[in-house]
């Protein structure tokens, strides 16, 4: 099940809605932990199980890191930690190594051919987290399995995050405000997200399709799917962030923001500073910074820097082009830091930093989404002109028309200026009477929108289940 869809919105999520207010407050985390085993059994019952065993093997191992506090907690990590990449190696890597063992020996091992678990990264993610936590002493182990289950399994970031930590909301889990303010701030959240995915993301998405599927390309039309691409990842990503947030606090429970406006950044490494932070966050606390971070020798810190990208990268997905996507970036950011921040800073309009940014974020998405390597360059070639490519064509002329003005609104909705406007009219004493009627008919007419997109059919594309 996902939420950009009409049983998700007109039959689950009101259910749920209606059972978690109706059950009284230590009832709450249990229907929370059950509507989220139905929401992810939705497509796949058997899946149910091995996330329920994952968060056993969690809870108990928790508890016995905080029992023990000697040589056996470490014991009891390492093995945790096995079992939860094990599973995830297993079910999300274990073709990718056969692929290229047979590439590398010329043998043929047959491949496994392993259904991933959709969200499996995610709450892989936040079980070793918490174990680390556990382990760490900045955290108590979790004694009841329930609520650590339903911070696990809770179906708002279950299957596209943000990775919520569990010192993040271990106190929401036992107390937690809910009040028709927290919850209507939610709902608005919630439909923009729905709206940035089904508005945004799917038509955008749409015209990436169309690019492929045509055989009258041109240099504008490479372009034109560049532009589509990064918007398309950013505003679907986004958005189902936003959903979750928006449910999160629905169900009251605070989330910490995933993306702030990235686009406007000035460097690579302030677009990582905005982009997928609950991510980012993640390796730099369990991964670059108990290899040493910056506090070693600096051969040793660039390779702490490259190992974090390369494992970003591979956690996107199993295939060299995420891989490279990852080590891409790692490079870059190397570069950065050791000088050429240093030369950005000097650029005082700041327009050539944001056209560095912005060219390195799409010629980066299109590796992102090609199929192999080999297209990703071409894709990349091709925009400057490479296999003597028309630089128009009739085609490209013909959908620059039809989604010029989409891809422009996705652009102005990608930076902070339509919610400085909305500040600006606050500030200005526009009656609040007027702005509390207003957004209420807005939100609906949006939701009508979207339901009639989804309705008729359009293109609904699912991003995640790489992840």
């Amino acid at each position: 099940m996902i939420f950009s869809s009409i049983p998700f919105l007109y039959y689950f999520l009101p259910c749920v809605l209606i059972l978690y207010f109706m059950a009284p407050r230590q009832l709450k985390n249990l229907v929370l932990l059950l509507t989220s085993l139905i929401f992810y059994a939705w497509g796949e019952p058997k899946f149910v199980l091995a996330m329920l065993l994952t968060i056993l093997q969690g809870y108990i191992f928790g508890m016995l890191i905080e029992k023990y506090r000697d040589r056996r907690a470490g014991i009891c990590l390492a093995v945790s930690a096995t079992v939860s990449l094990g599973l995830l190696a297993y079910c999300k890597y274990a073709d990718f190594f056969i692929e290229n063992f047979n590439a590398v020996t010329g043998l043929s091992v047959p491949l496994l051919r392993v259904t991933l678990p959709i969200g499996i990264s995610f709450y892989t993610f936040q079980i070793l987290s918490y174990i680390v936590d556990v382990y760490r002493g900045t955290v108590p182990a979790q004694r009841n399995f329930i609520d650590l289950a339903a911070y696990i399994a809770m179906f708002p970031q279950l299957i596209a995050g943000p990775i919520v930590r569990y010192s993040d909301i271990s106190a929401q889990l036992k107390n937690r405000t809910h009040s028709v303010s927290k919850s209507a701030l939610g709902i608005r959240r919630f439909v923009l997200g729905l709206g940035k995915k089904i508005l945004f993301a799917n038509t955008l998405g749409e015209l990436g399709s169309i690019f492929k599927d045509s055989g009258d390309k041109s240099v504008l039309f490479f372009w034109m799917y560049a532009i589509a691409c990064a918007l398309q990842i950013y505003f679907d990503f986004s958005g189902y962030s936003d959903m979750a947030i928006g449910l999160g606090k629905v169900f009251g429970f605070d989330f910490l923001e995933n993306f702030n406006y990235p686009f406007i950044s000035k460097s690579v490494t302030e677009f990582w500073r905005r982009w997928h932070m609950s991510l980012g966050s993640w390796f730099r606390d369990y991964v670059y910074i108990p290899l040493g971070g910056n506090r070693v020798k600096k051969f040793r810190w660039l390779c702490n820097l490259m190992i974090v990208w390369f494992l970003t990268g591979f956690w996107h997905g199993a295939a060299w082009n995420f891989i490279l996507w990852g080590l891409f970036f790692g490079v870059l950011l190397i570069i950065e830091k050791l000088w050429l921040l240093k030369v950005l800073e000097k650029e005082k309009t700041g327009l050539v930093r944001h056209i560095y940014v912005l060219l390195v974020v799409l010629f980066s998405f299109l590796l992102f989404d090609a199929a192999d390597i080999s297209q990703a360059w071409y894709n990349i070639s091709s925009m400057f002109g490479a296999g003597d490519l028309p630089l128009v064509s009739a085609e490209s002329l013909y959908y620059l028309k039809s989604y010029g003005v989409i891809l422009a609104a996705a652009a102005i909705g990608s930076t902070p200026l339509i919610s400085q406007g909305i500040r600006k009219l606050r500030e200005r004493s526009v009656p609040e009477k007027l702005l509390n009627v207003a957004e209420p008919v807005f939100l609906v007419a949006v939701m009508l929108v979207i339901t009639g997109y989804i309705v008729d059919g359009s293109f609904n594309p699912f991003l995640y289940f790489r992840f």
